[in-house]
């Protein structure tokens, strides 16, 4: 295809081209109004002139007589740029005036009337007017008019202008249409060399932005927004699929040497139960990773908004605060819960559960700095600290909060927390950090939690708690309203 071709087959071309089919319809009918309107104003002021020739004519006749009328005739008449004058008697015999021919029975109608004449010395060519015929004492009839020559000049001019606007505004129209469409093509075609580029496997290229800020402009920022997206996603599963070969290996091998070990070694009943319930303990370990990757990919997915619905954020913290509170307490770590009632929320109550779960269990993994023992836990709610709580060694505060129109959960504890630079990093899938590797865990908590909080619109920050990590997790709040505790939220932990 030419590219002449091209630039008429755009949509640009195609859209300049309606617009002007529509811009000439409505030019032509407003014209043709105008000389419908000219036309009309015309024959209004040759209706008036007539009018005053008549009632001259008639002041005439009544001071002279017919001979008096049939010389102010002949002396209007020879006048340059006369009006039409004929005078005849009953019968129709011509007394006075510039007219030659008239159609028959003419003289015998009344009224304002359009007709055709000729003139003495013009040959036979015919002539429009406008005239009026009135019959005065003794038969006698008298016709005055004017000539529509100067009427049809002034439409024929109009005529010529708007077919001279039309033809001109239909070139500059297809000249226009063909420069904007040009233009539009260019942008396109560049778009779509680089898609095909990105469609060929190049995933790091994006479509090219003219920096007008035009719709155009809008729609390639979003779809770079998308290709970006889409790269981080495919980055994402290289990566996961590089930590599962990796992550998984370890704990596999593990398996199948004590499978093996059993074999060899055990002599015993005793040894070959001990053997198996090692060998569950590792399977559990696994599935618990398999559970916690299908639920982030799950929620990076869009997974859950079908079972959305308003509830209380504090009943989530309070029941949270409940199910960790023994592990607190065996660890000898105060957990504190402050979480007002009426905090209204809309979103997966499960989900959210289980990654306020996912936080509180990383708080107490590795929010014990010296490893030493503290006081018994004290689980205290509605924000108020006893003073066992602010002398405590070892704490983990759990806070719901309404803030700037969010909903804010915020999990903080007394450790060694993380260095700035980390912060980033530990939200990825299978990321552990040296000080924790030997700890029991697989690195997902973290990610599962930062997965739930985009999933909501909302975000998962890591601050420093100076000391200690303080973990906020900050979601689009809903409509304040006081929301009825119904039972206890369904949270489980995942791998952290």
């Amino acid at each position: 295809m030419t590219a002449l071709g091209k630039l008429f087959r755009t949509t640009v071309f195609k859209l300049s081209l309606g617009y002007l089919v529509i811009f000439a319809i409505g030019a032509g009918l407003v014209l043709g109004n105008v000389g419908a309107n000219v036309k009309a104003l015309i024959e209004e002021q040759i209706a008036q002139t007539v009018a005053a020739d008549i009632a001259g004519l008639s002041e005439q006749y009544a001071q002279g007589g017919i001979r008096r009328l049939a010389e102010t005739i002949e002396n209007r008449s020879r006048r340059p740029g006369a009006g039409l004058y004929l005078v005849t008697t009953a019968s129709g015999e011509t007394i006075a005036g510039n007219i030659q021919s008239l159609p028959p029975d003419l003289m015998l109608r009344s009224g304002l009337i359009e007709t055709l004449y000729e003139t003495p010395g013009g040959g036979h060519e015919k002539h429009r007017a406008l005239a009026r015929i009135f019959i005065l004492p003794g038969g006698y009839r008298v016709l005055v008019g004017q000539d529509l020559e100067e009427g049809e000049t002034l439409r024929n001019i109009l005529s010529g202008a708007l077919l001279t606007s039309l033809t001109w505004l239909v070139i500059i129209g297809t000249l226009g249409g063909l420069f904007v469409a040009s233009r539009v093509l260019n942008r396109v075609d560049a778009i779509n060399a680089e898609a095909q580029s990105i469609v060929a496997g190049d995933l790091s290229g994006r479509l090219p932005l003219a920096g007008t800020g035009d719709e155009l402009d809008r729609l390639v920022q979003n779809v770079n927004a998308m290709l970006e997206r889409i790269a981080l996603l495919m980055a994402g599963l290289k990566e996961v699929s590089d930590n599962i070969a990796h992550d998984l290996k370890t704990p596999l091998t593990r398996l199948r040497g004590r499978a093996e070990h059993a074999l060899r070694m055990a002599a015993s009943p005793e040894d070959y139960r001990g053997a198996l319930e090692k060998v569950l303990e590792e399977s559990d370990r696994l599935i618990q990773i398999f559970d916690a990757l299908l639920a982030i990919a799950r929620a990076e997915a869009g997974a859950g908004r079908e079972g959305m619905v308003d509830f209380d954020a504090a009943a989530v913290a309070r029941d949270v605060g409940e199910l960790y509170e023994p592990v607190a307490e065996e660890r000898g770590i105060t957990l504190v819960v402050r979480a007002p009632e009426g905090l209204s929320l809309h979103g997966s109550r499960e989900l959210i559960g289980q990654a306020l779960a996912n936080l509180v269990d990383n708080a107490l993994k590795y929010g014990d700095r010296n490893g030493g023992r503290a006081a018994p836990s004290r689980f205290l709610e509605g924000g108020i600290l006893g003073p066992l709580a602010a002398s405590a060694t070892k704490s983990v505060e759990i806070v719901a909060e309404r803030r700037a129109g969010r909903i804010e959960f915020s999990v903080a504890d007394r450790g060694p927390g993380i260095a700035e630079k980390d912060r980033p990093r530990v939200l990825d899938r299978f990321v552990r950090l040296e000080n924790a590797r030997s700890r029991p865990g697989s690195g997902l908590g973290l990610s599962l939690a930062a997965a739930v909080a985009r999933l909501h619109n909302g975000t998962l920050r890591l601050e420093d708690n100076k000391p200690g990590l303080r973990a906020v997790l900050s979601l689009p709040a809903g409509p304040v309203a006081m929301i009825p505790r119904h039972g206890r939220s369904c949270v489980k932990g995942a791998a952290a």
